[in-house]
């Protein structure tokens, strides 16, 4: 059952409206759904406008964000509940402690790490929590083409494509995070018996 989404997602906006006006229904969604949004805290770009949304529909928004950014006045200072940490890895980590499912729309560096990182916990068996990305405009075609090169040749085995999904529509996204169902997942370190 989902309680808390995160999402992770630009602190740009990107060089074209369908982004934003797709972050700002996703917030609204997000609310009538009943779930807290937890994310990074940033008060600009996709970040600052699917908070705003989620804020503005009466939802409750959960920032985390490390020290050394909140002191760049980057910080949204309207988040429900705020949580400053040390470091970039103390966030990654609370936001997945908090989160009973992660989204990732548009963004650049950060984005596409945060989301390979939660994909590949998922992978090792650390969470067993559901995973999305919003796919606008196509905008992920080209790393799901490079996620299926790597299980073409043989470093992902092919039941892990199925530990995230896209979807370009955000209500059907939600609704996908609700029923995916995770394929089991075995330990990729295991003992020799003899």
């Amino acid at each position: 059952m989902i309680k808390r989404v995160c999402v992770y997602c630009g602190s740009s906006m990107g060089n074209d409206p369908v982004f934003w006006e797709a972050a700002d229904l996703l917030g609204k969604l997000i609310v009538k759904r009943g779930w807290d949004l937890v994310y990074g805290c940033g008060s600009i770009g996709l970040m600052g406008v699917v908070a705003d949304s989620v804020l503005a529909e009466g939802g409750h928004v959960i920032g985390v964000i490390p020290e050394f950014l909140a002191k760049k006045e980057v910080m949204h200072e309207g988040v429900s509940d705020l949580r400053i940490v040390r470091s970039m890895h103390e966030r990654k980590a609370l936001m997945a402690e908090l989160s009973d499912a992660f989204v990732a729309l548009p963004g650049g560096f950060g984005t596409l790490e945060e989301f390979f990182e939660i994909v590949t916990w998922n992978q090792l068996g650390i969470h067993h929590k559901n995973t999305g990305l919003l796919n606008i405009q196509g905008f992920f075609d080209p790393i799901l083409a490079m996620i299926d090169r790597t299980i073409e040749r043989e470093f992902v085995k092919e039941s892990n494509r199925e530990l995230f999904f896209a979807d370009d529509d955000p209500q059907r996204l939600l609704e996908r995070l609700e029923t995916h169902e995770i394929p089991q997942v075995k330990k990729w370190l295991t003992k020799n018996e003899s």
